[in-house]
């Protein structure tokens, strides 16, 4: 059993940023994830948005925490070389009815110290946005609003915490937690850590976790967002991020063009009982669309090249659980929308929480917050791409046509932390599956790629994680097909 001054629960983009920002001190601290690969909640499927601030209800932990998170944003995103865009938000309305709840959110927004917010007409909304609906009579402007990549800034995070002496330890599925010699024994099965001190960070899970160890006393209830992604033809329709007027449910349907360009529709909002089904349903789809176009009509839906469900991590008191409730164990949990744009300040947050609880921090000498990005060559000039092709010929390869994915970048990512081991890690990192065929033509090339990294048959790569086998059935030579 291996001893560590900080255990981190739960690979997603609050549990990658937390043990980023503990990178930065001479500690030991593990990140621990039950799946194969980083980023498998809900911090790879959802809205990407980094809110402006203006939705939370003032003094509460999610109105603190979004807008110094939206504020810094920008600088982690650049550190870490991950796609950021500040194209404003948009809150739309249809009535004077929604007046009022504009004028609500604008209030609310000033009070939790939202800059430039503004109420304006329809016909002003239109200038800014011509695809917006004729039926559109208010807006909330809000300036402030971006978008980022939400799972190259976990993998990003992840990576650059492994770069500064984190360990990663996947496939450790924590299955009892013991308060000992004043820290905890974490277990999986019959493996073990010990920690001074452990963050739980388990998104849906956060509630059992913190039941473990005796500190729980809240409730997570799952949350599912469907959601409907289009070729990037369509992505020209809307530059802003296109909000209803939000609901008890949430922040409601959206209308967003993502940072690479694609246009993304969602989520729907409904509560669950099963913390695992991220299915899609013809339901939900068609809620998605219907709404959606009650903003920006004439959508192409038949530019949909693939459709999605995440989880949202809903807890019971209806703000952020960051707490204390046992010595040295702190909950990160029900950390739902704006999660995401809040990352970077929860991070900080539970930083000074454990310097308060007595964990020292040394700065390291030799910290690097810079992390070179994934897509490094496809900014590059023409003449750039000569010279690298010169050097290394894989640069010159394409695999993913529909993305341009080369064969070097793909043996790039591949290579680093922290290492994708299938073929949706793969286009998670690089995009390669990611265009209007979703991999139909790439696909084989990656998995020989991943087999060879990773020194196994071809036949033994999977799609995402254990038991999601590509090639089934046997020929006549007995191989995998």
């Amino acid at each position: 059993m291996k001893n560590y001054d900080v255990a981190v629960i739960g690979a997603g983009v609050v549990g990658g940023m937390i043990s980023r920002a503990l990178s930065r001190y001479d500690l030991k601290t593990v990140l621990l994830e039950r799946r194969d690969d980083v980023c498998m909640g809900a911090s790879r499927a959802n809205s990407a948005i980094v809110h402006a601030g203006f939705d939370c209800e003032p003094g509460t932990m999610k109105a603190l925490l979004n807008v110094r998170g939206s504020e810094m944003m920008e600088q982690v995103a650049g550190e870490l070389g991950v796609p950021y865009v500040r194209n404003t938000s948009i809150v739309v309305g249809f009535s004077d009815e929604d007046r009022g709840k504009l004028e609500y959110l604008l209030e609310k927004g000033r009070k939790n110290g939202v800059r430039d917010l503004s109420i304006i007409t329809g016909d002003r909304a239109r200038e800014l946005e011509p695809k917006l609906s004729p039926n559109v009579k208010w807006a909330l402007l809000a300036p402030t609003g971006a978008i980022v990549c939400p799972y190259e800034l976990t993998i990003a995070a992840v990576g650059n915490a492994m770069d500064n002496g984190v360990e990663l330890r996947t496939g450790f599925e924590v299955s009892a937690i013991e308060h000992k010699d004043g820290g905890y024994v974490v277990s999986s099965g019959e493996d073990s850590v010990f920690a001074k001190y452990v963050i739980n960070c388990a998104g849906v899970y956060s509630d059992k976790i913190a039941a473990m160890a005796g500190a729980c006393d809240f409730t997570i209830t799952p949350r599912r967002g469907e959601y409907m992604l289009l070729d990037k033809e369509s992505g020209g329709m809307v530059k802003a991020t296109i909000f209803r007027t939000p609901t008890a449910m949430g922040k409601g349907i959206l209308v967003t063009r993502t940072v690479d360009g694609n246009l993304l529709m969602g989520p729907t909002a409904v509560n669950i009982e099963d913390k695992e089904d991220v299915s899609t349903t013809e339901e939900g789809l068609e809620s998605v669309r219907m709404q959606a176009d009650d903003m920006v009509p004439g959508i192409p839906v038949r530019q949909v090249i693939t459709s999605f469900c995440g989880l949202r991590s809903v807890g019971s008191t209806h703000d952020f659980i960051i707490n204390q409730k046992k010595p040295g164990f702190i909950n990160c949990a029900g950390i739902e929308s704006p999660g995401l744009s809040s990352a970077p300040a929860i991070a900080e947050y539970v930083v000074d929480m454990l310097e308060g609880s007595g964990l020292a921090l040394k700065e390291k000498k030799d910290y690097n917050p810079t992390r070179r990005p994934f897509n490094w060559f496809k900014n590059l000039t023409p003449e750039e791409k000569d010279d690298v092709i010169r050097k290394e010929p894989a640069y010159g390869r394409i695999v993913c046509r529909c993305e341009s994915v080369t064969e070097g970048e793909i043996r790039n990512a591949l290579a680093m932390n922290p290492q994708p081991h299938d073929v949706d890690g793969v286009k998670r990192r690089t995009r390669a599956g990611m265009g209007r065929c979703q991999g139909g033509f790439c696909s084989p090339v990656v998995i020989g790629l991943l087999a060879q990294q990773m020194g196994i048959p071809f036949e033994d790569v999977t799609k995402s994680g254990k038991g999601s086998y590509i090639m089934v059935g046997r020929t006549k030579g007995g191989r995998k097909k």
